[in-house]
């Protein structure tokens, strides 16, 4: 059998702090809350925009997300301009959020793509990008993707 038709649906997150989380999410990123449950033990959050399903966040960590293990390395999101990067951007540094790099950068060296790359507040690595306008902007690494060693 072969699939035919195939998008990614959504993405789920294991948190430590829902509330931390959800406030997190809905400012940097526009999303709504459109399901939530609050019962000790099941605490969750479904995030959308325009109707779609986007995020789930679960409250089942006790620690922050580690790099040296097996998993999820990061989540991108492309947007369509590199001015809503730039916005994003704002949006984060008064939130006093963790960058890789500093501002903007390209995917690669000599490449239009880039964004930014930064952590949420469980050290869960996310990337806002627009395809186009990061190409005057040097690049973090030579001779190997931005996103890939961050």
């Amino acid at each position: 059998m072969t699939v035919n038709t195939l998008q990614t649906g959504h993405v789920g997150l294991n948190v430590t702090d829902l509330e931390r989380s959800i406030a997190f999410y809905t400012r940097v990123f526009g999303f709504e809350v459109t399901a939530e449950g609050k019962e000790e033990g099941r605490r969750f959050a479904f995030l959308g925009r325009d109707g779609r399903l986007l995020v789930t966040l679960w409250q089942q960590s006790r620690d922050v997300a580690r790099t040296d293990l097996a998993g999820l390395h990061h989540l991108s999101f492309q947007v369509e301009s590199i001015e809503e990067v730039r916005t994003a951007e704002q949006v984060l540094r008064g939130l006093d959020a963790d960058f890789a790099y500093d501002g903007v950068v390209p995917h690669g060296e000599g490449v239009a793509s880039g964004g930014i790359f930064f952590s949420d507040p469980d050290g869960i690595r996310l990337e806002i990008y627009a395809p186009s306008g990061a190409e005057t902007a040097p690049a973090p690494t030579s001779g190997a993707p931005t996103c890939g060693f961050f």
